[in-house]
């Protein structure tokens, strides 16, 4: 028969695991959230604004991946794609705001790049967006 405190050190011993696994699973749950795709987010591309303007292309995606792409001059519908670390951007209606042509040029060419990106990472409160080129957008924390 055990005595009583070997009785109680049992108890402790186990509430302290116990705790243990709590705060761990937490620490790991925030953690894969922190590196996890940043759906229900705004993101604005690391770039500066363009001669003229005080636009930076800018990410407004969705719980469920739908998104708009805010470019230089036009917006563009879009559904974004995430298998593990892959993604895939599909780009759908677009608005046709009339620009300077250097700010309709930087769109077209913003468009072609999203367009063959394949793989997504985090970087703390960077979304990094990989294919061809590579393109940062940073959590709008404001």
């Amino acid at each position: 028969m055990r005595s009583v405190t070997a009785y109680r050190f049992g108890c402790v011993r186990n509430c302290v695991v116990a705790l243990a696994v709590c705060v761990l699973g937490g620490i790991v749950a925030a953690d894969a959230a922190e590196r996890g795709f940043p759906y229900n987010s705004e993101l604005m591309m690391d770039a500066k604004p363009l001669r003229g303007s005080k636009r930076v292309p800018m990410l407004v995606i969705g719980a469920k991946g739908e998104a708009k792409i805010e470019g230089w001059c036009n917006n563009v519908e879009a559904q974004m794609v995430v298998a593990a670390d892959t993604l895939t951007i599909l780009t759908g209606a677009s608005t046709e705001q009339q620009c300077p042509a250097e700010r309709m040029r930087a769109d077209q060419d913003l468009m072609a790049v999203l367009m063959e990106i394949t793989h997504w990472r985090r970087e703390g409160d960077v979304l990094m967006l990989r294919g061809t080129k590579t393109l940062r957008f940073r959590t709008m924390t404001n």
